[in-house]
């Protein structure tokens, strides 16, 4: 008797944001595996009869190690039960999906992905942004500004993140981004190009900072990481800057 995971994405937080079909896994699991950004109000969706695990992980906190989740998926759903592992944003973007999926092909237990809105999409809109704009902006790129070890990683396309006509996503970047934003000016970007800090989105605390790419790493430089995640957007963003 094998049990099924449902990989659910929940989104930036806002319990309205959730899909349909995830706030149903949500509902009919046995057991939820949730990430600290995929917890609060969203766990409201999911029924009586759910057993709830903290397997999340933040910088500078302890965490839960990815092979212990790993066994974790495996064990419950080698009883027959139905488990959601519920992770913020869209799973598929810097969420160890790939380790998680792997654990799960290999013991031969079935899975599905249920996609969700991106903070990145989720933190434009809070801003009446867009991420494209025609001429200007015609590309998107996402990426980590923390490797595993919490520092800024060493194998970035410095060349691809300089582009000044590119909407780029810095993703665990508040406290590698002043480091960031120097390489990135010595790459080639102009330092007035426009930037927002969007921290804790679609939360009751949710904060957005408009401003340049070397404003907001002066303003993190000067004020440390702070508790609350967020997300740095800079390139052609329109109404970025006050």
């Amino acid at each position: 008797m094998t049990g099924f995971v449902s990989f659910v994405s929940s989104g930036p937080g806002d319990p309205e944001l959730l899909t349909l079909k995830a706030a149903a896994r949500l509902a009919e699991a046995d057991v939820i595996l949730f990430d600290d950004l995929a917890s609060g109000p969203i766990l409201s969706k999911a029924g009586p009869q759910a057993e709830l695990i903290a397997v999340g992980k933040r910088a500078g906190r302890p965490s839960a190690k990815q092979d212990h989740v790993n066994r974790l998926l495996v064990d419950h759903a080698l009883t027959g039960a139905r488990v959601v592992r519920l992770k913020s944003g869209d799973s598929g973007i810097f969420g160890r999906l790939e380790e998680e999926i792997t654990a799960l092909t290999e013991a031969g237990i079935g899975f599905e992905i249920v996609p969700g809105v991106p903070s990145a999409c989720a933190a434009a809109a809070a801003a009446a942004i867009p991420l494209t704009r025609r001429l200007t902006a015609r590309r998107v790129q996402f990426v980590t500004g923390a490797d595993v070890t919490g520092g800024l990683p060493d194998s970035l396309n410095w060349a691809a993140l300089a582009d000044a006509n590119a909407t780029t996503v810095v993703y665990m970047g508040k406290r590698t981004f002043p480091v960031l934003a120097e390489r990135l000016i010595a790459a080639g970007l102009p330092p007035d190009t426009p930037a927002l800090l969007a921290e804790a989105v679609s939360h009751p605390h949710q904060r957005l900072e408009r401003g340049t790419v070397a404003g907001i790493a002066a303003a993190l430089r000067a004020e440390g990481q702070g508790e609350h995640p967020a997300l740095i957007l800079y390139g052609p963003l329109s109404g970025a800057v006050e």
